[in-house]
């Protein structure tokens, strides 16, 4: 694909999209849906054990994802020992809904994609548990905790092991309970409450998309199954195929955060941090990120489609990273910088066929790395007594050892440090971003400039500079059944990169998204790499200047600039959904009721006065006395006699 000014994706996937017939299970693959069951089965116990299981409910909820972790492992080992053409197994556990035409099984699907996402699920999501363990140890409702945390994986697990549209939609409305449940666990506070509900709605608007998706999958290809579909991808015509990925796209923009559904993500930071953690390295906003690139046999052959999804990756990376600028509180932050990586995965499959697996290697990686973070934030937050501002941190280098040397790999790999992970998966999606289209590839060297700056920032704020701590605070490390997990995490962080070596996560992942014979970059490999890390350079260079050269002031200044205003409003995301969505929907409604009160309830109850008025006339000639019916029968005949008279004359 050449570079053009305007945002153009070549489409042919005939060449490219390898259309692979599943083998059934046997062996280890057998125990699939035990890889969804065992989480699930947790979350069932501690839900509905009551107080029973408080003593031990934790250990149980974090026992079992672990199961789910060996068994994954044990299925990647064995998938790795089969030809790139019998990497795709299918397992059928019972017909689901059977009803006219539609027929969809309860089906399981592992590929080399699949794989890649249950080790992530199911590996980070086992290290956050362990870390809850310690986190939420002296919170009344721990045991309730973990179940909605094992609900949450095991949402995750079938969503991406679905063999179809229909369950991958099961696991992604799973996902959305859990997210709610999770992020308004402290509903106590009104703000968890209120934050809950906000990415519930929101998520619910990209879920429309989805559900619209899947009924044209129906009505189109006759079957939500990803292998129907794909083999029949190339008989619909462009027009459908493109509503189909635009459609497709709005889901994606629900769960990952993406513009404009981006706005539950910064107030998700209200739940406990682990959940922060999860939802942000290892399951809900990476599902968008795998719905596009398991829907590579649409996006192909859509174009418009493809490129929509350049566009609003572009504009995302862009946008967290200006949020993740302005932030003080340190879980707000990193989340702007979530929305911020995940825009340049969706950018990568956007790219097509010379992006996807490199999309799936950022989002690996990211997974490691921001996982890190999150619960090296919550870290230092139990030693700062909860308090989440930055602002009241500073030199927290030599308390908390572990936590800053964990947290420093975190930072080191996000920020594309070379040899870190994040500097072989980022780059590789810049590069490929410089080659498909340059002012695409100039926007994301500029959102990698804009990490190196944000990142660096935190680290300054919160372990070095002059502390700014109150009196009364002890800052100290956490135990081991915190830190240990932020030890794994950081060394993965550190080797994550190594999937490139050879190509090998290309070359795994081909059977799944396709391989293309890469465009030479418009500068070597090496150039782009040395630019990237010099504007990487320049944003550290900033922020050290800015906050390590200067004293930081405990509060955060009022004079400032619009753009610093605009980004401490979230870029007035909010104002723009209020003014765009809610108000207007608020007047609707409110036109709505008193059309239905005035017009529909007016017909109805109009009539019944009429009714009830003749009524209560009638009645009043119902008296019950003889003289006055004898006065009527008397008035009556009167006026028949003169009728009578009258006509005769």
């Amino acid at each position: 694909m050449s570079s053009h000014l305007l945002l153009t994706v070549a489409a042919e996937a005939e060449h490219h999209i390898p259309v692979v017939a599943p083998t059934e299970a046997d062996g280890v693959f057998s125990l699939l849906w035990l890889i969804i069951a065992l989480p699930l089965l947790g979350a069932a116990v501690l839900l509905l054990g009551g107080k029973y299981t408080d003593k031990w409910g934790h250990l149980l909820g974090t026992a079992l994802p672990v199961g789910s972790f060996v068994i994954s492992l044990l299925c990647f080992f064995s998938l790795l020992g089969r030809d790139d053409s019998d990497r795709q197994v299918s397992q059928h556990l019972y017909d689901w809904i059977q009803v006219g035409g539609l027929d969809v099984g309860m089906d399981l699907m592992y590929d080399p994609l699949s794989a890649m996402f249950l080790l992530l699920i199911t590996g980070v999501g086992s290290l956050i548990h362990v870390y809850s363990i310690g986190y939420m140890e002296h919170d009344p409702r721990r045991r309730r905790f973990f179940g909605y945390l094992n609900l949450f994986v095991a949402a995750m697990l079938m969503l991406v092991l679905s063999e179809n549209y229909l369950g991958l939609f099961l696991g992604w409305e799973g996902v959305g309970l859990a997210s709610y449940l999770l992020i308004g666990f402290w509903q106590h506070k009104p703000s968890a409450a209120a934050a809950a509900k906000k990415a519930f709605v929101i998520n619910r608007v990209g879920d429309m998309g989805m559900a619209l998706a899947i009924f044209l999958f129906f009505v189109t290809f006759g079957s939500t199954s990803f292998s129907v579909i794909s083999a029949s991808a190339g008989s619909a015509s462009e027009t459908t195929l493109n509503w189909l990925g635009v459609l497709l796209l709005v889901g994606a923009c629900g769960k990952s955060a993406q513009v404009p559904l981006q706005a539950w993500l910064l107030d998700a930071m209200e739940g406990p941090t682990p959940v922060s953690a999860l939802i942000h390295a290892a399951t809900m906003v990476t599902a968008g990120v795998y719905l596009i690139t398991r829907s590579n046999f649409i996006f192909e052959l859509a174009p418009t489609a493809q490129t929509a999804v350049v566009i609003v990756a572009t504009v995302t990376l862009l946008w967290g990273a200006i949020l993740g600028c302005a932030k003080d509180d340190i879980k707000k932050g990193l989340a702007g910088s979530t929305m911020s990586q995940i825009g340049y995965m969706m950018l990568g499959a956007g790219l097509g066929v010379a992006g996807y697996a490199f999309a799936i290697f950022h989002l690996l990686t990211h997974g490691f790395f921001k996982a890190n973070m999150f619960l090296g934030a919550g870290s230092v937050m139990h030693a700062m007594d909860d308090d989440v501002d930055m602002r009241h941190y500073g030199g927290l280098q030599k308390l908390l050892p572990i936590t800053f040397l964990t947290f420093a790999m975190g930072y080191l790999a996000i920020i594309g440090f070379p040899g870190f992970s994040g500097f072989f998966s980022k780059d590789k999606i810049i590069e490929v971003a410089l080659t498909e289209n340059l002012l695409v590839g100039l926007c994301a060297l500029l959102g990698a400039g804009i990490t190196g700056f944000y990142m660096t920032r935190m680290m300054l704020l919160t372990f070095f500079t002059k502390k700014r701590w109150a009196d009364g605070v002890h800052p100290h490390e956490s135990p081991a059944v915190m830190t240990v997990p932020l030890i794994v995490l950081a060394a993965l962080s550190v080797l994550g990169g190594v999937m490139l070596a050879g190509d090998w996560i290309v070359e795994f992942l081909t059977p799944v998204v396709g391989h293309v014979e890469h465009e030479d970059p418009p500068l070597p490999a090496i150039v782009i790499t040395l630019i990237v890390v010099a504007v990487v350079g320049v944003g550290v260079a900033l922020a050290f200047f800015l906050f390590q050269k200067r004293d930081v002031p405990r509060e955060a200044p009022q004079d400032v600039s619009f753009v610093t205003r605009a980004a401490r409003a979230d870029l007035y995301g909010d104002a723009i959904n209020d003014g765009l969505v809610v108000r207007p929907g608020g007047h609707l409604v409110t036109a709505l009721v008193a059309t239905d009160r005035s017009v529909v309830d007016g017909a109805f109850t109009g009539s019944a006065f009429t009714v009830r008025g003749v009524g209560q006339g009638l009645r009043r000639l119902q008296t019950g006395y003889v003289r006055s019916y004898a006065l009527s029968v008397l008035v009556g005949a009167l006026i028949l006699v003169l009728t009578l008279v009258a006509v005769n004359l």
